[in-house]
C-alpha cells in the first residue's frame, strides 16, 4: 500500500511518502503559522524524492484531523482533500493524539498507559487517554494542567506530546516520552491510516470547542 500522508495539525508542516511500513520519503518544516503555503512545496518534494510522479498511483492519502490550531487543521484537510478529488483516491483521517500515541516504542509503553497532550494555546490542554496497546480509552477532551497532574498522581502513564512542559514536573510513576516525539509523525499517519477501514466520508476536522473567530452578528450587516 502506497500512502502520502500529510500534517499541519500542530507547529510543524510535515509530509511523508510510506509504502507497505517503509518511508520512502519524509520531511518536515517547524513553523507555528504559514503552511498554506508551505505544504504543496513540500508534498512535492516528498513524492518526487520517492520517485513517485502522479497522485493517482497513490493508494490512500492520509491527513491529520485534530485537535490542533484551527488555522492548520484546515489548510492539511483542504489539501488532502484536493488531492484525493484529482487523483480519485480516499483519504483518512487520523488524530493528532492517536499519533503522538502510536509513535511511542513499545518497550517504553510497557504495561503502562499514554496520555497524548497538546497546547491547545490557551489555558487548558488537548489531551486523550489510552491503553499499553494504544487503543484508546476515550474520546479527545480538554482539561486544565493541573487537574491532569492529579490524574497522573492516581494514574502513572507515558506522557508525549508539545504540552509535557506545561505539566511541570511528573508525579511519580511517569515518563516524558521525550522531546523528539512531541509533534506527529507523518510516517506514523500513514502506517494508522493503512490500518484503516475505508470511510463513507472524508474526514472532518476535530475541535475540542468553537474557534474564536465567530460571525458577527446580524451577518455583519449595518442595524436600521
Amino acid at each position: 500500500m502506497l500512502i502520502l500522508a500529510l500534517d499541519t495539525a500542530m507547529a510543524a508542516c510535515s509530509a511523508a511518502v510510506w509504502r507497505d511500513g517503509a518511508t520512502l520519503a519524509a520531511r518536515r518544516q517547524p513553523m507555528a503559522r504559514g503552511q498554506a503555503e508551505a505544504l504543496v512545496p513540500l508534498m512535492q518534494a516528498v513524492m518526487a524524492e520517492a520517485g513517485i510522479a502522479d497522485y493517482a498511483d497513490l493508494d490512500r492519502i492520509a491527513v491529520t484531523q485534530g485537535p490542533g490550531s484551527f488555522t492548520g487543521l484546515r489548510v492539511g484537510l483542504a489539501t488532502a482533500r484536493a488531492v484525493a478529488v484529482a487523483a480519485d483516491r480516499p483519504v483518512i483521517g487520523i488524530t493528532t493524539t492517536e499519533a503522538l500515541a502510536a509513535a511511542v516504542p513499545a518497550e517504553l509503553r510497557g504495561n503502562r498507559p499514554v496520555l497524548a497532550v497538546i497546547d491547545s494555546k490557551r489555558a487548558d490542554l488537548f489531551l486523550q487517554w489510552f491503553g499499553p496497546d494504544i487503543s484508546p480509552l476515550g474520546p479527545p477532551e480538554s482539561a486544565e494542567p493541573e487537574a491532569l497532574r492529579a490524574r497522573l498522581t492516581e494514574q502513572p502513564a507515558v506522557v508525549v506530546g508539545d504540552a509535557v512542559a506545561m505539566l511541570g514536573d511528573l508525579p511519580a510513576g511517569c515518563i516524558d516520552a521525550g522531546p523528539d516525539l512531541t509533534l506527529p509523525d507523518p510516517a506514523v499517519v500513514a502506517g494508522l491510516a493503512a490500518a484503516k477501514a475505508l470511510p463513507e466520508a472524508p474526514p472532518g476536522a476535530l475541535y475540542i470547542r468553537p474557534p474564536d473567530a465567530t460571525l458577527p452578528v446580524n451577518g455583519g450587516r449595518l442595524r436600521p
